[in-house]
């Protein structure tokens, strides 16, 4: 996975616990002051193993100053690629020096004994701390800024500034990522061919054109995250997952949600939920199958299982072929640093803010996602942007992620009352459309997948997520990010995963008795859904049905909302 993407998958859908940050600020988590306060006195009572690190780093110091340290960024490290990094000796010892201090002040808080959150919290403050700090973001000291200096006769300064000043002048204030006309959703992303089937308030539909002569008996229903738009799935051709199942002979439909404002307030869980079953009917009743399989994204899945479980209890399963679940994390406990920023107050202040608004707006949750990668997500362009005054390059991953939706008050309030509580993770303590959940019920056959360098879900919860259904599952751990497991194309040399139909295991011991293959998933998942949808049949000559006849093409109107 290149830097770039790397980057790129730490922005994604949302994870529950980060939708706190995004409505009340990121200062809580970049100052978290009852951490610090604990943190701080912790080390005043036991002093002894910060002490000890002084010593050393006064002795390494002083090798710097003479000349004779040999501590060394890693050769991954693109910050202090320059070569002036190593070659201009009043630069090198700079360098040195603030690789010296930056992983002391790591180890620090590693030294002092502190409970898992404090300790979750005040790694990832001291990593943004020195992250901020390095050289290679001071214009004055980088020597990328200075050639650029040199080589645009001070243009970039200029350049660099404005644009700058725009992007601090409104949300989300962050770097530009990507040049906001740098595509076209319709002409460049989302173009697999396809048909709006259904409208409603909540949602779109749509249905793509058969691109083989047969097609699979059982359709295929795609539920997005409800953060971001649909066509992460669908990206430019070669990188679309839809297209890679059309392709492979299934029946396939996604919805497109509606981006919602202070008029929707009031949509829960309970008005997705009844969302996700007209979609559903449509699909049966357009294809004319007794049951569809139904694959789903991050918080689009804890919809899909949430809507499943339902369905369960109501005598309605056997209408679902299949279950996918896709970096869904419904088991919440100890998820990182993610999980470790939620607490009571928080969530209520959160919740409080975009009840006042009507709606969380999908800007602030991308500013909270930056920061979770501030080297990619941040510096990265900081130095691309406002010290070489260049514009960013085109990647469409960034432009999805630019794209942002709204999400309204109510919703919002679920998933954090969900995740302050791990409700998901315990039977009947959630309830929609007057059901008590139980993901035990689910008894169908489910493909897990999740990213092992995800941090916004991470593998671990998603492994024990899928332990909570009732069906048969078959895992997998994909070598990628949060949106790299979903934008994971045949081809790529670079990547490979693991997979086992045995979930009973311990995460580790799963991992280690796990096969590991070379490639994408995707052939695996297309083979597994071929097993499960039927006989082939005719291709469709038309989209649609009389009763749900094709409205517009894909990608639809709902996709184009701002």
């Amino acid at each position: 996975m290149t830097a770039r993407e790397d980057g790129a998958a730490a922005l994604a859908a949302p994870l529950d616990e980060l939708l706190t940050q995004a409505a009340v600020g990121p200062m809580r988590r970049l100052l978290p002051g009852g951490p610090l306060t604990r943190f701080a006195g912790a080390l005043v009572r036991n002093p002894q193993p910060v002490v000890s690190r002084v010593g050393g780093v006064a002795a390494e110091l002083g090798r710097i100053a003479v000349g004779t340290s040999t501590i060394a960024a890693a050769g991954r490290d693109k910050r202090f690629a320059d070569p002036a990094w190593t070659q201009n000796p009043l630069l090198h010892r700079i360098l040195q020096s603030y690789l010296v201090l930056g992983r002391a002040a790591e180890e620090v808080v590693e030294d002092v004994p502190l409970e898992w959150q404090d300790r979750e919290r005040m790694r990832f403050a001291a990593n943004n701390l020195v992250e901020a700090l390095a050289p290679s973001n001071n214009p004055f000291v980088s020597p990328v800024g200075w050639k650029a200096l040199i080589e645009t006769g001070g243009g970039n300064v200029v350049t660099g500034s404005r644009q700058l000043l725009h992007d601090l002048s409104s949300s989300p204030r962050v770097p530009t990522m990507v040049d906001p006309k740098a595509y076209v959703v319709g002409k460049d992303l989302g173009v697999t061919p396809g048909s709006v089937v259904l409208r409603t308030e909540v949602l779109e539909v749509i249905q793509y054109r058969p691109q083989t002569e047969t097609v699979r008996s059982v359709p295929l229903l795609i539920i997005p995250p409800t953060i971001n738009k649909f066509y992460v799935l669908d990206l430019a051709p070669g990188r679309s997952l839809i297209e890679y199942l059309v392709g492979q002979g299934q029946q396939v439909f996604v919805i497109s949600w509606r981006n919602p404002d202070s008029r929707h307030r009031a949509w829960g869980f309970d008005s997705y939920a009844t969302a996700i079953l007209e979609a559903f009917n449509a699909v049966e009743e357009i294809t004319g199958a007794g049951s569809a399989h139904v694959v789903a994204a991050c918080s689009g899945g804890l919809l899909a299982a949430m809507t499943a479980a339902h369905r369960a209890a109501s005598g309605g399963l056997d209408r679902l072929a299949s279950l996918s679940l896709l970096v869904t994390m419904m088991d919440q406990s100890r998820a990182g640093m993610t999980s470790a920023i939620l607490d009571e107050n928080l969530a209520a202040a959160a919740v409080a803010k975009s009840g006042r608004a009507g709606y969380l707006d999908g800007r602030s949750l991308a500013e909270v996602f930056a920061w979770l990668r501030p080297q990619d997500l941040i510096w990265n362009y900081w130095v691309n942007n406002y010290i070489q005054g260049k514009r960013p390059p085109k990647f469409d991953i960034l432009f999805w992620n630019a794209d942002t939706t709204r999400m309204t008050a109510a919703l919002h309030r679920d998933f954090v009352d969900v995740a302050l509580h791990n409700r998901l993770a315990q039977p009947g303590t959630v309830t929609v459309l007057g059901t008590p959940i139980d993901l035990r019920n689910i008894a169908v056959d489910s493909y897990v997948v999740a990213g092992s360098a995800d941090h916004i879900c991470p593998w671990i919860n998603c492994y024990r997520s899928s332990q909570l259904l009732g069906g048969k599952v078959r895992f997998v751990l994909s070598t990628n990010g949060h949106i790299a497991a979903l934008v994971n194309p045949p081809g790529n040399a670079k990547s490979s995963y693991q997979v086992s139909d045995d979930n009973t295991l311990e995460p580790d011991d799963w991992r280690h008795a796990a096969a590991t293959e070379s490639g994408s998933w995707w052939p695996d998942y297309a083979a597994w859904l071929a097993a499960r949808s039927g006989e082939p049949k005719a291709a469709p000559g038309s989209l649609g049905s009389a009763q749900h006849p094709a409205l517009e093409n894909a990608p639809g109107s709902y996709v184009r909302d701002r």
